[in-house]
């Protein structure tokens, strides 16, 4: 019985991304048209239908584009960013969106230590930094029986030293995975969707207004207040609180 059930699912997952190849065929011909709103509509229904893909999210943020729809473009650029953060033609073209964009933020530079840490955590990903640790570990463990059954005082000098070094690899490498992981944690970026948002000063329309933001522009999501408000933080370092549906989270 479970053997038929793994069948029918399998061939249901065939069907499901067969029709999704379909309509992504689909609206990549309705781009290259120029029926941009018509694509659009073709490759949302494939993220309704659960697919996700860093290409697929490019598509849409060049459709979006092309109507001088600049959240919209944003936001998927960046969606796709997120899956695959070395494409280049990803990142030129979000330049280009965001050249598109009203407020000019100047982001505050790390400098210094910080700056370097952050650059060599993020140098791997979690899982990565993760599995060069367990990878020391596993070195420290022959290296030591090495050490343990050698008869030679050279040898065992140099295995001892050895050892010692992979536990330092694999305590730093986890120190790195968690410093990671936590960086990602903290990490919730959100596109600004209205086209005119009042920042303001707490999270109620009493308040004073702290500053305006435009369509667009990304902020960093740091603390949400009875659903409808949402603490944010932009590049340059000036917080607020804006109305959670002037926002998209990424």
């Amino acid at each position: 019985m479970k053997k038929v059930v793994s069948i029918v699912s399998f061939l249901l997952t065939f069907v499901a991304f067969a029709q999704n190849n379909v309509i992504y065929q689909e609206g990549n011909a309705l781009y290259n048209q120029g029926k941009y709103q018509e694509a659009i509509t073709a490759y949302e229904t494939i993220i309704d239908n659960g697919e996700h893909s860093a290409e697929l999210y490019f598509n849409l943020g060049n459709a979006y584009y092309k109507l001088n729809s600049i959240a919209p473009s944003i936001y998927y650029y960046e969606k796709a960013l997120q899956l695959n953060p070395k494409d280049k033609d990803i990142q030129n073209n979000l330049t280009f969106a965001k050249n598109m964009t009203i407020d000019a933020i100047e982001e505050v530079p790390s400098i210094g230590l910080n700056r370097f840490m952050k650059s060599f955590i993020k140098f791997f990903d979690f899982e990565t930094w993760a599995i060069l640790s367990v990878g020391f570990v596993f070195a420290f463990v022959v290296i030591f029986l090495m050490y343990y059954f050698s008869h030679s005082t050279g040898k065992k000098r140099f295995l001892f030293l050895s050892s010692i070094a992979s536990l330092v690899f694999m305590v730093f490498c986890l120190f790195f995975a968690f410093q990671n992981f936590n960086l990602e944690k903290n990490d919730k970026p959100a596109i600004v969707f209205a086209k005119k948002s009042q920042v303001r000063t707490e999270p109620n329309l009493r308040s004073e207004n702290a500053f305006f933001l435009h369509e667009g522009t990304k902020i960093q999501m740091l603390e949400i207040y009875n659903e409808d408000w949402v603490k944010i933080k932009i590049a340059d370092g000036k917080t607020g609180w804006i109305v959670s549906e002037d926002i998209k989270p990424l």
